[in-house]
């Protein structure tokens, strides 16, 4: 791939891990709310863009000032600890928040790349396994990635054949610290995951070898929605 992909959510523990991994084969434009940070992405072929996904208006703009192609989008970026103590104290400033982070901002940057993106090109959305099964207090993450994961596949029939999309759900992903025999143990992966799993994952969905892929919603949660418990 000679153009960039775009990947959002750049400084966080699983937007560092994609923006590294997809330099290996692409330059990549890397988006976050925080300020570039240059000891980052040392000797790799990378631009940090500030900018606030919450912002609808400057995500739009920012589309428009992109002056050439980019080959892929990686709509990464989430407020990802949106719990409340309960329902009664979920603010309608939170909800929406929430929502223009994690489902807004993929739909407004896919409708702005979409049409600097070649044929062949394409997007992957991150859920999570929080579209499938939830704790409690948790309406508005529950909410968002359940919308992006439907949100994947009507980008997918609108945007074929030249683009395709596809989401991937991770499950607990961790840094491995603090992390217990016990939280290893319930996965049937024999481990909790870690972000180069996910990595991984996109790179090959961004890939020429998924041409016959798209629309699709990709669990990596080594198990453990599959996984049936019951409690006595």
């Amino acid at each position: 791939m000679s153009h960039p992909i775009v990947v959002t959510g750049s400084q966080g523990l699983l937007g560092q891990c994609l923006v590294r991994k997809l330099a290996q084969q692409s330059p990549v434009i890397a988006l976050d709310r925080l300020p570039a940070d240059n000891t980052l992405f040392q000797n790799l072929c990378v631009t940090q863009v500030q900018l606030d996904l919450s912002d609808s208006e400057a995500v739009i703009r920012w589309c428009r000032s992109l002056p050439g192609p980019v080959c892929g989008l990686v709509n990464n970026a989430a407020i990802a600890d949106p719990y409340h103590p309960g329902l009664d104290t979920l603010t309608l400033e939170l909800w929406n928040r929430t929502l223009a982070v994690n489902l807004t901002a993929p739909l407004l940057l896919a409708q702005g790349l979409s049409c600097l993106m070649p044929p062949g090109s394409a997007i992957v959305n991150i859920a999570s396994t929080r579209a499938l099964q939830s704790e409690p207090n948790s309406e508005g993450y529950a909410a968002s990635k359940g919308g992006l994961v439907a949100l994947t596949h009507a980008l997918a029939a609108s945007l074929s054949p030249t683009i395709r999309v596809n989401c991937v759900s991770p499950g607990w992903i961790s840094d491995g610290q603090l992390l217990t025999e016990s939280d290893h143990r319930q996965h049937w992966s024999g481990r909790v995951g870690k972000p180069e799993d996910i990595a991984d994952v996109v790179s090959f969905l961004l890939g020429d070898k998924t041409g016959f892929v798209t629309g699709q919603n990709w669990v990596i949660d080594g198990g453990m929605s599959k996984t049936m418990i019951y409690q006595e």
